[in-house]
């Protein structure tokens, strides 16, 4: 995940991961301060579809041996790590102004701490592949809150019908038809709201922190470096809870498959290093490579790579309501994402 992304903040001026699925203008402007390199940018839209695909994978083998709280925080302070390193090699700083971070505290909440361990607690319910097509909600949830928090945007009979679609398809996918088989609620449900908050935070971002960018990676930094501070007392708190199976706040449980005792973890660092740090990088090349509006479809192809790779890694399966609901879901979130059409003034030009 996630949910999962830096592309919307960067189109209107706040740089971070991209809201999965939310909206953008081609040609906004661009952060600055970090240089590309000469790979394409297709290749790097294809790495970042299968690293934010892979994230479900990687938090399902996490939980061999970590509770789902200690994935999403050693996944946060992997990340962080991993920015403020690149962002004193690049040149850049922090952002200063206090009301700039009071945003970020709240930005963090919904873009960090609250997905990042939603979804891990998901997947101690349903498959990493199921999780993967909770986050293809995250465009649908962006839209709905973009309604509430941005008066300026406006609903047009298609993006209502595909909303709906939407919800339609997560039915199918809860099959409340069956008595059995069907998948748990709450695990299920656990990955919709993550995908929601994935949708609510970048709203928020793009409400209040719009005019705030300092180019290149300051605000994903910042943005992490927020996230951390408040997983603390989350961490702390839960430690207290659990202190009779957990001596310490970063002591593990044993592997219930018998695999090796470093690969959880070492998928952990993974997924907070490349996962949630350097996918950063990448994404803001392709946006510079390639506009705001191609880059946000890579949202579509992250619960394509969470199936495939929970199907011949996991060896999950996956029943037939499912894939139909995903595909339902993933029709309605690219309708969603789909930019309007554009008024055209009375000498026939776009107004």
């Amino acid at each position: 995940m996630s949910s999962t992304d830096t592309t919307n903040s960067a189109a209107h001026g706040s740089s971070a991961r991209t809201a999965p699925g939310a909206s953008v203008r081609a040609g906004a402007p661009e952060p600055t301060g970090v240089r590309t390199t000469r790979v394409p940018w297709q290749a790097k839209y294809l790495v970042l579809a299968l690293i934010w695909g892979s994230s479900f994978l990687l938090m399902k083998v996490g939980l061999r041996t970590l509770a789902p709280l200690q994935i999403s925080g050693l996944r946060i302070y992997a990340g962080t790590a991993t920015l403020l390193a690149l962002l004193a090699a690049t040149g850049g700083r922090l952002p200063r102004e206090r009301r700039t971070w009071g945003h970020l505290t709240v930005s963090g909440i919904f873009l960090t701490v609250l997905p990042f361990s939603l979804f891990a607690l998901g997947e101690e319910r349903v498959s990493s592949a199921l999780a993967g097509i909770g986050n293809a909600t995250t465009p649908i949830a962006a839209l709905f809150f973009a309604l509430l928090l941005l008066p300026s945007d406006r609903l047009s009979p298609r993006k209502v019908a595909a909303v709906l679609i939407g919800f339609v398809g997560v039915v199918v996918i809860l099959q409340p038809w069956e008595a059995t088989g069907r998948p748990d609620l709450l695990g299920f449900g656990m990955t919709l709201v993550a995908g929601a908050c994935y949708g609510l935070g970048w709203t928020y971002n793009r409400r209040h922190l719009g005019g705030a960018d300092l180019g290149g990676l300051s605000m994903p930094t910042a943005l992490l470096v927020v996230g951390s501070v408040l997983m603390v007392p989350v961490i702390l708190v839960w430690w207290a809870l659990h202190r009779d199976t957990y001596p310490a706040p970063w002591s593990g449980h044993a592997d219930p498959t018998g695999g090796a005792g470093l690969t959880p973890l070492l998928c952990v660092l993974t997924l907070g290093i490349v996962g949630t740090g350097l996918a950063y990088m990448l994404q803001f090349d392709v946006v510079r490579g390639a506009g705001a509006t191609v880059s946000t479809t890579v949202t579509y192809l992250i619960p394509v790579v969470s199936v495939v790779l929970g199907v011949l890694v996991l060896d999950e399966h996956l029943a037939w309501p499912q894939l139909v609901g995903a595909a339902i879901v993933l029709v309605s979130a690219v309708v969603v994402g789909m930019p309007g059409r554009r008024r055209r003034a009375p000498g026939g030009q776009p107004a």
